[in-house]
């Protein structure tokens, strides 16, 4: 017997924060398409791929970004069916494989990191506002965006973010031929991009530290979660081989390291190269033209920062507090968060407690790949699930403790020396998938629904 899903006067129907999306609230492909694109284009995945490049070399940085494509690709495509099957969200998943406890801390670090990468890529964008009109000080060009930035998400995805975003996208597309264009005009063709590396040499594994270095934003296949959730049944496979597949990650690492790069390389840089060097130099070559490229890029990734932020904050709320607000209020809640951190000193500490948080990611996404296999052959849907988050335990203990105790193992490595730490991630999700299947085979009579 399924129950209907039905939804209280206190529950968001736009994003349905406390029940899985039913089949009939789905998004069209190019709806979806065009939100979920929005994160192609920070200067985060021009710039990171330019700093690396430094000291394990170009080849090595492309290959380890072509096999974090293929990866990101596959562990995406199962993440991209199931959330579209069952229309869970991330919290509501974790509800039912780590119980209520393990939900609140999924949702918490979900909201920490997304707010973490808002601040990040929001400073980007003051720091250009207040490069190009001195007269703005840094203060108030945070206030600025954190402003402008609160109110792009008080629509839903389905009916505003979408819109929005397939609108700035050829913009960004334009912005990154006449960034390309007006650096061969202004300092010519070098190939020096392709030998960018260390004085004494790239090292024999800097592909594989490009790669291990990449699983830090794991953070990725939970954006993936929620927003695949909203994809309709029909459209299954175009969004996990395209939208949220290959297609996107050939364009999101690839594409945008080559430019990077390339431009990093060829414009020169006070300071070396960062995403705050990066920005100025695409001032001094581009002018206002750079400003508004660099405004659209920033603006574009953080619509799904914040949304996604001010959701996890709104679903940790209900879940620990009882507490039903409307999503605007929690994307105000968001904004001023944002803009107070914007005020520390954002570029030294957040890098390092994304590398903190980054370990629960890695080893939440391992225990979950490992259970979407398990559960391959249910036929559970949004109705019957919405049954069964009723009946979450408090604590599903020992998946909880698995996701503890994996990430705790990161972290760990993450103290130790530079070869081991490297190893941090990979052990973190080899440890979780593990014990988690070991557990689930030792276990007998393993019912045929998601909550395991």
């Amino acid at each position: 017997m399924t129950t209907k899903i039905e939804l209280s006067p206190n529950e968001d129907h736009e994003d349905f924060a406390a029940i899985p999306v039913p089949y009939n609230e789905r998004m069209g492909k190019v709806g979806l398409t065009m939100a979920w694109w929005a994160l192609c284009s920070a200067m985060f995945w021009l710039m990171v791929p330019a700093t690396l490049a430094l000291t394990l070399g170009t080849r090595n940085v492309l290959i380890g970004l072509a096999l974090s494509a293929v990866v990101f690709a596959i562990i995406n495509a199962a993440i991209t069916r199931f959330s579209i099957r069952t229309g869970l969200s991330v919290a509501q998943f974790s509800q039912l494989v780590f119980g209520k406890v393990g939900a609140r801390l999924a949702t918490l670090i979900f909201c920490a990191t997304a707010i973490y990468y808002a601040v990040f890529e929001g400073s980007v964008i003051a720091v250009a506002i207040n490069a190009y009109w001195p007269g703005v000080e840094l203060k108030w060009a945070y206030l600025i965006v954190a402003c402008y930035s609160v109110p792009l998400v008080f629509g839903s995805v389905q009916h505003f973010i979408d819109k929005f975003n397939g609108i700035l996208l050829p913009f960004y597309l334009v912005g990154i031929v006449l960034v390309v264009g007006m650096t061969l005009a202004e300092y010519g063709y070098s190939d020096a991009w392709l030998k960018l590396g260390p004085a004494t040499g790239a090292p024999e594994d800097g592909w594989w530290q490009c790669f291990t270095y990449f699983m830090g934003v794991w953070i990725l296949m939970m954006y993936t979660w929620d927003f695949a959730r909203l994809g309709r049944c029909e459209d299954t496979e175009y969004h996990a081989k395209v939208n949220f597949g290959i297609v996107f990650y050939a364009f999101t690492f690839m594409l945008n390291a080559v430019v990077g790069i390339f431009i990093a390389s060829t414009i020169p840089l006070e300071g070396g190269i960062s995403e705050v060097s990066a920005v100025l130099g695409l001032l001094k070559l581009m002018g206002l033209t750079g400003l508004a490229f660099v405004w659209v890029s920033q603006t574009r990734i953080n619509t799904a920062n914040f949304y996604l932020a001010s959701v996890n904050l709104e679903a940790f709320f209900q879940s620990a507090f009882g507490i039903y607000l409307h999503r605007m209020v929690w994307a105000v809640v968001v904004g001023v968060i944002v803009y107070f951190l914007m005020l520390q000193n954002v570029f030294h500490f957040i890098l390092q407690a994304l590398a903190y948080q980054g370990t629960f990611v890695v080893a939440w996404v391992a225990i979950a790949l490992v259970h979407i296999y398990l559960m391959r052959g249910s036929r559970d849907t949004p109705a019957t699930l919405a049954d069964q988050l009723d009946r979450a335990p408090a604590a599903g203990n020992f998946a909880l403790a698995t996701w503890l105790v994996s990430s705790g193992f990161g972290i760990l490595l993450l103290q130790a020396s530079a070869p081991v730490a490297a190893w941090s991630a990979p052990g973190t999700a080899v440890l979780g998938a593990l014990l988690y299947a070991l557990n689930s085979r030792m276990r007998s009579g393993l019912a045929p629904s998601i909550a395991g």
